[in-house]
């Protein structure tokens, strides 16, 4: 029988924070080997009164990277200005950045390989030499001026470490991939939560949304609150297994984590492809989605969960999809797949 009890509504000490942030490391779940090897960098750099050496954090979205540079600067005592790599069209767009930073503080560029690669260039004597070269003037009169910065610290987040070019990636210090989360490390992160959040869940229900997140925080933080509203509106406020079992059941949540977008791409592969393998703009044009949607947001977890393969001829969906979806891999005599029970 599943377990009812219920964990008190205790205050918490950072109150109703709607962005469930941590802003110290210390309040941090899961990636505790690159906690343990900041904080040494970290420490090291304060006992000697230094600027922290520049820091590249890769890995696939929702993992931390960002919460990682909100808690560095508190951990650092220093303030950060933050950046978006598809906004830096020029050179001129990020120098007002660099010339105005303060010394030992933080700038945080968020998908750092989507800048082009003129401020990409200007970027290697900025965290090398902490100076820029600023040309004044036009034509004949053009002169330039070497801008002495402040000492700074480069933190760049990417989900593609790839397109970084090899000078840019030399240039920072400390490179740390994300992984993804366990499930106790996830269930953790759900019950903390929602004592941000105010609401009283029980463990097993903690557990069943964290199953079901796709081993990422930032979906698990989704759901939590999709969760909870669901128990505010349809239940008593509290969150229980049935609770939570029905309110991801709405959602269209299945037991691995897939929502359905997941489940008709994989019905688009195994009913109408026949199970691979299939180009993926086949798929794309028959679910009338862009194959950038499909490769970027789709496929990645099908991959990381065995569902389908990618393969030189195409997508192919893996026996455990055909068994996911309840369709028996072998065909009847009319071509058709054969349904499982």
């Amino acid at each position: 029988m599943a377990r009812e009890t219920l964990i008190s509504k205790n205050p918490d000490p950072e109150g109703d924070d709607p962005n469930l942030r941590p802003s110290a490391m210390s309040q941090m779940i899961g990636q505790r080997e690159v906690i343990e090897r900041l904080r040494i960098a970290i420490d090291a750099a304060r006992a000697r009164n230094e600027t922290l050496g520049h820091i590249l954090f890769d890995g696939p979205p929702g993992l931390g990277k960002t919460t990682f540079a909100h808690c560095i600067p508190n951990e650092m005592d220093v303030h950060i200005d933050f950046l978006s790599g598809p906004s830096l069209k020029a050179p001129k767009d990020l120098v007002p950045n660099l010339t105005n930073l303060q010394a030992r503080q933080v700038l945080f560029i968020d998908e750092i390989h989507r800048i082009p690669k003129a401020v990409e260039e200007y970027l290697y004597t900025a965290m090398e030499d902490f100076r820029i070269d600023l040309i004044l003037g036009e034509g004949l009169n053009a002169r330039t001026h070497n801008f002495k910065l402040k000492p700074f610290t480069l933190i760049g987040a990417t989900t593609r470490a790839g397109m970084l070019s090899g000078p840019l990636r030399d240039r920072f210090q400390i490179r740390e991939h994300l992984d993804f989360y366990s499930l106790d490390e996830l269930t953790q992160l759900v019950e903390r939560n929602a004592n941000k959040l105010k609401v009283a869940i029980a463990p097993d229900a903690a557990a069943f949304v964290a199953e079901r997140s796709r081993s990422t925080p930032r979906i698990a933080n989704n759901r939590l609150r999709w969760v909870r509203d669901y128990a505010q509106s349809r239940a008593d406020g509290k969150i229980s297994i049935a609770v939570a079992e029905a309110a991801l059941t709405m959602a269209g949540i299945d037991n691995l984590g897939l929502d359905r977008l997941d489940r008709r791409y994989l019905e688009t592969l195994i009913r109408v492809c026949g199970g691979g393998p299939t180009g993926i703009e086949t798929i794309a044009a028959t679910m009338n989605t862009s194959s950038d949607t499909l490769e970027d947001e789709i496929e990645p977890f099908l991959l990381r969960s065995e569902l389908i393969l990618r393969t030189p001829r195409g997508r192919v969906a893996s026996a455990k999809a055909f068994e996911h979806l309840r369709i028996a891999p072998r065909s009847t005599k009319d071509g058709q797949p054969r349904l499982f029970g």
